[in-house]
């Protein structure tokens, strides 16, 4: 089977350990042909490319900025003009591939018209992968707005996004609140074709032994005698930075906890000002890391984070929980209660949940982590990854229905 994958994403290679391409790796090693299109954004400075590797064909297609921290109607903008200059270069250079399977995610919502143009003109099915909800998420934090005049901006990409469910054949949901949530705000969206199909990793285990953990720890200055608390991602105004600010300095005195936070965004200054006029003794910031290094860094802490704002009423479901758990890491989530993510971290045994508004909450975990047999409950995050979030598994449910 000829699979098209279509991504605004970075994507240099099908090689790489992320949930895409060892996702597309899968379909590869089980006997079918990819082809990936992906842009090679105006300030990376490249032209248009084709790169090919066993049974996978990577089209860097030269495009506008169409990601980062820009503006988001600008963004949103030149997201719009990548769906002419896919379209254009599917015609040129797989005018003579018949692809029987088109896959896409995400964000963006406007890839609807590449979609039915491959579609109507090879007879393919169509399968979306539903990362994010747009344009509620950017309700949410304040960037749209349902009434007024800003209303028109919104309701345009929320016809984008009811048309980008209609044409999809079946959309692959991160978890049940994500499925629930799409079936009651777009009443007329087919229940038969929404499933689970969540963010899954070829699974290696990442943990270190205890030479390589002080290596890693004196290598980035990391306490060697303290539980540490990784974070590492985006620092943007989805991950409620200044609720996260506040559990930090709660937790200043404790003896017995590092904070280790690593990332971008657009909040790093705020978490940045907060160390340097603060000064907490339990509090590393550092920019972001290579992801390989990155991913050997997790291996060295104890307990994974994840940040989520309390505004948010679309279930998110991060992707960076795979890191930790591959890593057997526990993992302490404090998000909004509309994702399930916290339920499903809770009823697997290997971590804790409270709300984004709940200070009290978070030091109390933090405590309990402290005390806390959390190797064994890493192992428990490791088995329930293995069992529940396999590349294999995504693989087979994304095939079970075709042809």
């Amino acid at each position: 089977m000829n699979i098209l994958f279509l991504t605004i994403g970075r994507f240099d290679s099908i090689e790489a350990h992320s949930i895409y391409p060892d996702l597309l790796r899968c379909f590869r090693d089980h006997g079918h042909e990819i082809y990936t299109i992906t842009p090679n954004e105006k300030k990376t400075g490249r032209k248009t490319e084709m790169i090919h590797e066993k049974s996978s064909h990577i089209l860097r297609i030269q495009t506008g900025d169409v990601t980062g921290a820009c503006n988001i109607l600008k963004k949103g903008v030149e997201q719009m003009k990548v769906e002419p200059i896919f379209i254009k270069a599917i015609k040129r250079y797989f005018s003579d591939v018949r692809f029987e399977l088109v896959m896409y995610s995400t964000p963006p919502i406007t890839f609807c018209k590449v979609v039915e143009y491959v579609k109507k003109r090879d007879g393919a099915r169509s399968y979306l992968l539903l990362k994010d909800i747009f344009p509620q998420n950017a309700v949410d934090l304040g960037m749209m707005s349902k009434d007024g005049v800003k209303s028109l901006v919104y309701h345009y990409f929320r016809a984008k996004e009811k048309r980008l469910y209609a044409l999809s054949d079946r959309i692959g949901c991160m978890s049940q609140a994500n499925v629930d949530y799409i079936i009651k705000n777009n009443p007329g969206i087919r229940q038969e074709k929404m499933e689970i199909c969540p963010n899954a990793m070829e699974v290696i285990d990442q943990s270190v032994d205890d030479e390589k953990r002080k290596l890693i720890r004196e290598k980035y200055g990391i306490p060697l005698d303290k539980k540490v608390f990784v974070y590492g991602g985006n620092l943007g105004k989805p991950q409620g930075i200044p609720f996260l600010i506040q559990c930090l300095r709660r937790c200043r005195e404790e003896k017995d906890a590092h904070f280790l936070i690593v990332g971008s965004g657009s909040e790093y200054r705020k978490l940045e000002t907060f160390i340097h006029s603060e000064h907490p003794a339990n509090v590393k910031l550092m920019k972001k890391l290579p992801k390989e290094d990155y991913d050997h860094m997790v291996g060295a802490c104890d307990v994974g984070m994840i940040f989520l704002d309390h505004c948010f009423t679309i279930p998110n479901f991060p992707s960076r929980i795979l890191t930790y758990m591959s890593a057997k890491l526990p993992v302490l989530a404090v998000t909004d209660p509309n994702t399930d993510i916290g339920r499903v971290i809770m009823d697997g045994g290997f971590g804790w949940w409270c709300e984004s508004d709940n200070v009290d909450g978070f030091v109390k975990y933090v405590e309990q982590a402290v005390k806390s047999n959390i190797q064994l409950q890493g192992e428990k995050g490791f088995a329930y990854l293995n069992d529940n979030y396999h590349v294999e598994r995504c693989y087979e449910i994304i095939s079970s229905k075709q042809g």
